[in-house]
């Protein structure tokens, strides 16, 4: 096998510093954020804790070394955080401008996902979520008594989950309030309470619920949870409750009230307070078995009456006027506004808009213009209303964001919404440059998609070697097909699927957004129901076509297509069909073998909408798009990727391919990680994966004949 790239390699884009989302305190002088690093050297991963001076862009650290995690401001220079303990507890610690860490608290189990809201008394509140027993007292693995045998009995539907075999243990949000005295904080009685216990509710949502799931006002906490009386393998929805707490030491809480959002049953997301503590806006989807169904924006105009609710650019048909997928949400100072992040178009922009639904009229938000890339997070800088801010410059007004990018995997900026003016106050491109990522390599393209009927984009990432010339030079194509299918191949930073990466071995890298993609629009994006192998795959042939016809750097007689998840699913099915021939070799990584078999995941109701049925209601639709079918016509090398842990799509998809391929004697590999999920997530694991994917894909395509022709004709001139 032969790497090519000699700058930006798989090695050190793994062993990047990964910094997290910044986050700026009450002031707007400083930018709280974590730093992971990991060395291929020592294998080992250091984190930090660091603290960003947005004037100066001097950094200092917080706290260096394993364990330490969530960090939040407490005031301007307090920043509270979590450090993992022994016999698996977790204890707070504060750390203050210039102080020595201190002990706030300790708790006797893990927790995560922290928030604090500093209330009209002084106090703070303070929330977090931890696993509980059925009971729901605070469960600790380390101290829970072992069973004597590793048996599991099920007798309803939902036994595993993502890469973990359900228990009747359950998430839940604990609350207590942090005191401050003599300048110093502790958390009072050391003592936080269940806010869900005995209500069969949990919350965050498992698998990947956090923060975004709950939030902390003045007068209380807004929650979502799944429906305890619908089966979570069957059906999506989420409901949004209110727990009102007064002094937020109440130790038995008030019984949650529901939010009722007549004709919306689907996935609630992204509760967010006012800053007056009377309002709550949230998303939420109206089909209760389609995971990517159009998020509504809605408004709980006063939380005291969770049974009135508003939607924004609501429609008699119920289909909501704003063709869009709402997301995060964040409120003016003022609240008169809200600023909500939506895909578009392969990125994640932030849009504005009156914070009623009855001041936004018929035109619908456009987007504030932000630094390139996508917005992963954002915040408002310091309200210049209040009494210490007034003689400062006015920063009220602006935004704090977080953008990744194809070329930049955090970048810090301030943004002026009226003015759609910013300032990058820290980039990591501008220390990428010694690795060639440039945003001269990107673009995108547009092409008719199936049928001529639509427009298709794909962004297009080049290697750095590349200039225009006459004749130009030829590279192979690198198509990559992303999963979902309701995802999106977008100008972001990726550590598991980098195009930049594939450019710089010596591809032009195509991705095509097909039908089914989000980002532009519902139509092509639900244009994939019933359709798995239809029109995203004629979508596909007419991108190659284009690409060979129009890219004249592009060599497609030495084409490689690469897939993960449906990605994998489109590999496996361009595999039987004429498109496959067109590729020098596939790669498939935990994709569909049969469709016959996604009986076998988890989550049902992703099935149940994509096939338009059940399996045995609507058999005709899953046999229809069966890649099995086609496996007398499977003929293109592959390499084929699975993970043990993976029970989206267990591991028996990723080895009937195998066994095919091989025993039709097609050339083939299997690469398999037991202590994988439905990603590859652990580092060494990761530069495994990379090393094998590259050396398959450079062998067949050509690259490794280039490559090792160029060394010899160096050696030669020696």
């Amino acid at each position: 096998m032969t790497l090519t790239a000699n700058k930006f390699t798989p090695e050190v884009m793994l062993s990047a510093p990964r910094r997290s989302a910044g986050v700026p305190n009450p002031s707007g002088k400083l930018v709280l954020y974590t730093v992971s690093t990991y060395c291929f050297k020592e294998h080992k991963n250091t984190s930090q804790i660091k603290v960003l001076e947005i004037d100066s862009g001097n950094s200092t650290t917080v706290f260096e070394g394993p364990g330490a995690s969530e960090p939040v401001w407490l005031g301007d220079n307090d920043v509270l955080y979590l450090k993992s303990g022994d016999n698996g507890s977790t204890v707070l610690i504060a750390w203050a401008d210039g102080i020595e860490p201190y002990e706030v608290g300790s708790v006797k189990g893990p927790i995560s996902n922290v928030k604090v809201k500093r209330l009209l008394d002084g106090t703070v509140a303070f929330a977090c979520s931890a696993v509980t027993t059925p009971h729901g007292k605070l469960c600790n693995p380390e101290t829970e008594k072992k069973p004597q045998s590793s048996a599991k009995v099920y007798t309803s539907l939902f036994v595993r989950h993502w890469d973990a075999w359900n228990t009747n243990n359950a998430s839940s949000i604990f609350y207590g309030v942090i005191d401050k005295k003599d300048d110093k904080y502790s958390l009072r009685d050391n003592t936080l309470h269940n806010a869900l216990a005995g209500t069969k509710l949990s919350s965050p949502v498992p698998p990947f619920g956090g923060t975004s799931d709950f939030d902390i006002g003045p007068s209380g906490l807004v929650f979502v949870a799944k429906d305890p009386e619908l089966n979570a393998a069957i059906y999506t929805k989420t409901d949004l409750y209110f727990i009102p707490l007064k002094t937020f030491t109440e130790s038995s809480p008030p019984s949650p009230q529901i939010v009722k959002t007549p004709g919306l049953e689907g996935y609630s997301n992204s509760p967010v307070f006012s800053h007056c503590g009377h309002k709550v806006a949230f998303t939420r989807m109206r089909s209760n078995q389609y995971e990517s169904d159009k998020p509504r924006l809605l408004l709980v105009p006063d939380i005291a009456h969770p049974d009135k609710t508003e939607e924004f650019y609501a429609t008699q048909d119920g289909n909501g006027g704003w063709d869009t997928r709402p997301e995060s949400i964040l409120w003016s100072h003022d609240d008169a506004k809200l600023y909500v992040t939506a895909e578009d178009r392969g990125r994640t922009l932030i849009v504005e808009l009156p914070s009623s639904p009855s001041k936004t009229g018929t035109a619908l938000p456009t987007a504030i213009k932000i630094p390139n890339g996508s917005v992963r997070a954002f915040y408002l800088l310091a309200d210049p209303t209040n009494d210490e801010e007034k003689t400062q410059t006015p920063k009220g007004h602006q935004l704090f964001i977080t953008t990744t990018s194809l070329i930049d995997n955090a970048c810090y900026s301030i943004t002026n919404p009226t003015t759609s003016t910013s300032t990058t106050i820290f980039s990591a491109s501008k220390h990428g440059k010694a690795f060639n990522l440039s945003p001269h390599s990107i673009s995108t393209i547009t092409f008719p998609g199936a049928g001529g009927a639509y427009d298709i984009d794909a962004l297009v990432v080049r290697p750095s070697s590349y200039s225009p010339s006459d004749p130009p030079h030829k590279y192979p194509l690198c198509m990559l097909i992303h999963g979902g299918p309701q995802g999106a191949w977008q100008d972001s930073w990726s550590t598991r699927w980098n195009p930049a990466v594939f450019a710089e071995q010596g591809y032009v890298v195509v991705c095509p957004n097909p039908t089914g993609s989000t980002g532009y629009g519902m139509a092509l994006q639900d244009g994939i129901k019933g359709e798995w192998g239809g029109r995203p795959y004629n979508d596909l042939v007419r991108c190659f076509e284009w690409v060979v016809e129009n890219l004249a750097e592009v060599d497609g007689a030495r084409a490689v297509a690469l897939g993960a998840s449906y990605g994998g699913y489109m590999i496996n099915w361009i595999q039987g069909h004429p498109l496959g021939r067109k590729f020098k070799a596939l790669v498939c990584h935990d994709g569909v073998f049969s469709t016959l078999n996604q009986w076998c995941t988890e989550e049902l109701f992703f099935p149940i909408h994509d096939f338009e049925g059940t399996l045995y209601d609507n058999r005709a639709s899953y046999e229809k798009w069966d890649p099995a079918r086609f496996v007398a016509d499977w003929a293109t090398p592959q390499l084929t990727i699975h993970s043990e842990l993976d029970y989206r799509l267990p591991i028996t998809e990723g080895l009937a391919a195998f066994n095919v391929l091989q025993a039709k004697k097609v050339p083939s590999k299997l690469l398999m990680f037991p202590d994988e999920n439905h990603w590859v997530l652990k580092h060494e694991n990761s530069l495994v994966w990379h090393r094998e994917v590259i050396g398959w894909i450079n062998k067949y395509s050509g690259i490794d004949e280039e490559q090792s022709l160029a060394e010899e004709t160096e050696r030669l001139k020696v």
